[in-house]
C-alpha cells in the first residue's frame, strides 16, 4: 500500500507531501490543476520513462519519493538478490531527475538502475489509464490470474504438475549431457584420460609443496649453514684467533667464584647459575660438533628438489591452484570418466525414466487444462455480468485457452497458452485487451476484471486515471460502486471529474492551481465533510454553485455512505 508521496519540482508542483490512507482515495479539481502531474510523478518513481521537460521551470532537479507498506515474497526475493535490507515491511522508492539527463534511483537508500525500480514497482502498484501499460495487458499474467481465480482445485493440480515438471527437466538435462554428440564425448574422455594420467603420474601429496620449498631453501644455503656451524663450534669450544674459547673462559670464571663463595654467601646463586651455563654450553658444543662432523648435504639433491618443485607447481597451475584442489580435480575427473564409460547403460535407464515422467506430465497437463476450462467458463460469465452492470451490455469476454498437444512443449504453466479476449460491440470479433481503442471502454473492462479478481490479484494498490472518460449517468454510478467494492481489499486511487465517483471516496483530495506573483503552483489538500459537499456541488454545477447543487451533493454522499455500509 502507498503510504506517502513526496514530490518536488515536478511541472506546476513546487513541493507536495501526501499521506495516503487505505480504501478509496479520490482526486478531483479543475481541469489543468495538476491531477495528471501526480499520476506522472507516481509513474516516474515506479521506473517509467520520463522527459526532462517534467522538471519545474527554473529548477535544476526534480525529486519523487514514495513510501510503501507491503507483504510480498516476490518483492523480498528481488531485494535479497540485490542485497537490499528489508525488515519492517516498508519500502522507500525514490528518483531524482536532472536537466543534465542524469537519473538517480534508490530503493531503501541503495542505488539501483531504472529497470530494477520498474521491476519492483510493478509488484506494488498498478496504474489504469488510457495510455498506461497495465499488468492486465501483459498476456503472460493471464494464466496466473486464471489459476488464482480457480482456487485450491487448480492449485493442487499445479503443485502436482510442477513437481513432475522439475523432475522432467532434471532427467532431460542429464540425458542430454550423457547422449550429446558422440564425437564430443570421445574427445571429452580422451581429455579426461590425459588429465587423470598426468595428475596420477605426478604422485602429488598434500603438503608436499611446503616441504619442498623449505628443503630447497635449506639446500641452497647449505654451505653458509656449515660455515656458521664450524665457526660457532670453534668460537665456543676451541677458541678463536684472539685467544681462549668461550667454554674455557666461562669455566675459569666458575672456578674463580667457587673458590671465594665460602667467604660471601651472596656469590653462591651466581656461581650456581654460571655452573648451569657451563653445562648448557658443553651440550651446545657437543651438538655443534656432531652436526659439523655429519655434513650430510647431498650436492645433487638441490637439482632434484628443483625438478620436483617444477612438476608440483605445474600441476597446481593447471588443476586448481593448490595440491588439494588438483587432487580434488583428479577425483571428479575419475568420476566423470567412469560415468562416460557407463553412458550407454545410463542413457537407456534415463530414457525409460523420461518416458514414464513424460506420460505422467501429459496426463497432469491435460487435467490442468480441463480445470482451467471450468474456471474460465465461470470467469467469463462473471466478468460479462460485470460489464453488463457497467452499461456495456453487448460486450463479450472470453478466456482463450490453446493447448499445445501436438509437440508437447512443456512449460512451467503446462501446455496451455491463456489470453483474455474482448468484444466491446455487437458484430465485432473477439480481440486481445491491448487492441481496445476506446479509453473509456478499456477503463470499464479493466474495472470489471479487477472487480472479479479483486481477491486474487496480488498487486495491493490500484490507480484509475480518469476512468470516467466517455461515461455518465447510471454507468458512472456503477463505476463508483465497483471502485468502492474493490477498495475493500485494495488501496484504490482514482482521478475523476464525475460526482458519482467522487462521492464514494473514503478520502477525498482536492487539487488546486494557485498563483503568487509570476509563479504558478499546484496544491493538494484533503477535504473534510463540508469541503466534500462543496467540491461535489462544484463538479455538478460548475463555477456557479446553486443551492440545488449543494442539496444534490449531500444526497449523493448520503447514498454513497449507505452503499458502502451495505458492501
Amino acid at each position: 500500500m502507498l503510504l506517502q508521496l513526496d514530490i518536488q519540482n515536478i511541472a506546476l508542483i513546487d513541493k507536495i507531501s501526501l499521506e495516503i490512507a487505505p480504501g478509496l482515495n479520490v482526486l478531483t479539481g479543475e481541469t489543468g490543476a495538476g491531477k495528471s502531474i501526480l499520476i506522472d510523478s507516481i509513474n516516474a518513481v515506479l521506473g517509467e520513462r520520463v522527459n526532462r521537460d517534467i522538471i519545474r521551470n527554473g529548477k535544476e532537479k526534480a525529486f519523487i519519493e514514495a513510501v510503501f507498506d507491503y507483504d510480498s515474497t516476490y518483492v523480498n526475493d528481488i531485494l535479497d538478490e540485490l542485497g537490499i535490507e528489508h525488515e519492517d515491511g516498508s519500502l522507500i522508492l525514490s528518483r531524482e531527475i536532472s536537466l543534465s539527463g542524469k537519473n538517480t534511483c534508490r530503493i531503501n537508500g541503495r542505488l539501483v538502475n531504472v529497470s530494477v525500480l520498474k521491476q519492483v514497482g510493478q509488484l506494488l502498484l498498478d496504474i489504469h489509464g488510457q495510455h498506461d501499460n497495465q499488468s492486465l495487458l501483459k498476456t503472460e499474467s493471464h494464466v496466473e490470474l486464471l489459476d488464482a481465480f480457480g482456487g485450491e482445485v487448480i492449485q493442487k493440480v499445479i503443485s502436482e504438475y510442477y513437481c513432475l515438471f522439475e523432475e522432467f527437466k532434471s532427467v532431460k538435462s542429464k540425458l542430454k549431457d550423457i547422449v550429446g554428440d558422440k564425437g564430443e564425448i570421445e574427445r571429452r574422455m580422451d581429455m579426461l584420460k590425459f588429465q587423470i594420467d598426468e595428475i596420477k603420474n605426478s604422485k602429488l601429496k598434500e603438503g608436499e609443496d611446503e616441504y619442498l620449498l623449505k628443503r630447497r631453501q635449506l639446500l641452497a644455503n647449505s654451505e653458509k649453514i656449515m660455515n656458521s656451524i664450524h665457526s660457532s663450534y670453534q668460537l665456543l669450544s676451541e677458541g678463536g684467533d684472539n685467544g681462549k674459547s668461550a667454554l674455557y673462559n666461562i669455566n675459569k670464571a666458575f672456578s674463580e667464584l667457587s673458590a671465594v663463595q665460602k667467604y660471601d654467601e651472596d656469590l653462591l646463586p651466581l656461581s650456581e647459575k654460571l655452573e648451569s651455563v657451563v653445562y648448557q654450553l658443553e651440550d651446545i658444543c657437543e651438538d655443534l660438533r656432531a652436526r659439523r662432523d655429519e655434513d650430510d648435504f647431498d650436492r645433487d639433491e638441490l637439482s632434484r628438489v628443483e625438478e620436483r618443485l617444477d612438476i608440483v607447481t605445474r600441476m597446481k597451475r593447471k588443476y586448481g591452484g593448490s595440491i588439494e584442489e588438483a587432487l580434488d580435480f583428479l577425483k571428479k575427473s575419475q568420476l566423470e570418466y567412469n560415468e562416460l564409460l557407463q553412458s550407454e547403460n545410463l542413457a537407456e535407464d534415463l530414457k525409460k525414466q523420461l518416458a514414464t515422467i513424460t506420460k505422467k506430465l501429459k496426463e497432469t497437463a491435460v487435467k490442468l487444462h480441463l480445470q482451467r476450462q471450468k474456471a474460465a467458463s465461470v470467469l467469463e460469465s462473471n466478468i460479462t455480468a460485470e460489464l453488463e452492470n457497467l452499461e456495456m451490455k453487448n460486450a463479450r469476454f472470453k478466456v482463450n485457452i490453446i493447448m499445445d498437444d501436438t509437440k508437447f512443449n512443456f512449460t512451467k504453466n503446462g501446455l496451455d497458452n491463456v489470453e483474455f479476449l474482448i468484444s466491446s460491440n455487437p458484430g465485432e470479433p473477439l480481440k486481445p485487451l491491448s487492441r481496445i481503442a476506446s479509453g473509456g471502454e478499456m477503463s470499464r473492462i479493466m474495472l470489471a476484471i479487477k472487480t472479479i479478481l479483486a481477491n486474487v490479484d496480488a498487486i495491493p494498490t490500484l490507480i484509475f486515471d480518469e476512468i470516467d472518460t466517455g461515461i455518465s449517468g447510471k454507468a458512472a454510478q456503477k463505476v463508483g460502486e465497483k471502485l468502492s467494492y474493490i477498495s475493500r481489499t485494495h488501496q484504490v486511487i482514482c482521478v475523476t471529474h464525475l460526482s458519482q465517483l467522487a462521492c464514494m471516496a473514503d478520502n477525498h483530495f482536492y487539487i488546486e492551481k494557485k498563483s503568487k506573483g509570476e509563479s504558478t503552483y499546484t496544491t493538494v489538500r484533503i477535504l473534510d465533510e463540508k469541503g466534500r459537499i462543496q467540491e461535489i456541488a462544484r463538479i455538478i454545477g460548475g463555477s456557479d454553485i446553486t443551492s440545488i447543487a449543494y442539496k444534490h451533493a449531500e444526497e449523493l454522499l448520503h447514498s454513497a455512505e449507505n452503499f458502502k455500509k451495505s458492501v
